[in-house]
């Protein structure tokens, strides 16, 4: 079989391969926190809300967000953050002496801990809406006893964990400073999922702070660019 047709050749520079409704997000809105040029290509979920195939020629794994910088392709969150801020950030979004554990800490438990939680609750609602009709009656209520005994007190835990940090950190920040870090851009994704989808979870402390992240013009911008965002 021959290989996929790869995509035009990518220009120099910055290139977000951006996914509606995705982690890609978080990109775009640290890239224009850090003001320096890029380029957007768009990609939008199959009816299935899985990424397209076309992204695979991007990547092998196919999954957003992807960047491409120069001769520099790279894929994961984290990688992308990291790399971004250690190579373009400067002094911007240094964490103080006294935060950087937080910010260590939160920037790996954003993915690590707390999305595939929510991840999981979102495939198990799905299962029985997908299955055929005649299974469904059965699906439904043994992946409802899931949510309910597994994920449900696990997002709970996770919640609380997150809503004691900002009651104790009065910057409003993750990392106490006077503004983002990594971690605020790794939190924020799966903090506007649990605020979309699972509020009853979300605590007063937590609310504020994503809306925080909502009123930067930065964000605002990232969202123009981006595309209608269904977790803003």
């Amino acid at each position: 079989m021959a290989d996929p047709t790869p995509i035009e050749p990518i220009s120099a520079g910055i290139v977000v391969h951006h996914l509606n409704n995705s982690r890609s997000q978080r990109i775009l809105w640290l890239l224009e926190e850090l003001e320096v040029p890029y380029e957007i290509r768009k990609f939008q979920r199959t009816e299935q809300q899985r990424a397209p195939e076309e992204l695979k020629k991007v990547h092998p794994l196919g999954k957003a967000p992807i960047i491409t910088d120069g001769t520099v392709t790279l894929a994961e969150s984290g990688a992308i953050v990291e790399y971004l801020i250690t190579k373009y950030g400067g002094e911007k979004f240094t964490p103080p002496e006294a935060g950087k554990i937080d910010n260590l800490y939160f920037s790996h438990y954003a993915e690590g801990t707390l999305m595939p939680i929510l991840v999981n609750k979102l495939i198990f609602t799905i299962i029985p809406q997908k299955a055929p009709s005649l299974v469904r009656p059965l699906l439904k209520p043994v992946f409802g006893n899931l949510i309910k005994k597994l994920l449900n007190p696990e997002l709970k835990a996770n919640a609380e964990l997150v809503e004691l940090h900002f009651q104790q950190n009065k910057s409003g920040w993750i990392a106490g400073g006077e503004g983002p870090t990594s971690a605020d851009f790794m939190m924020g994704f799966p903090l506007e999922a649990l605020s979309s989808r699972n509020s009853e979870n979300i605590g007063p402390k937590t609310k504020e702070y994503v809306e925080r992240i909502h009123e930067r013009p930065a964000f605002k911008r990232a969202l123009e660019k981006g595309g209608k965002y269904a977790y803003a």
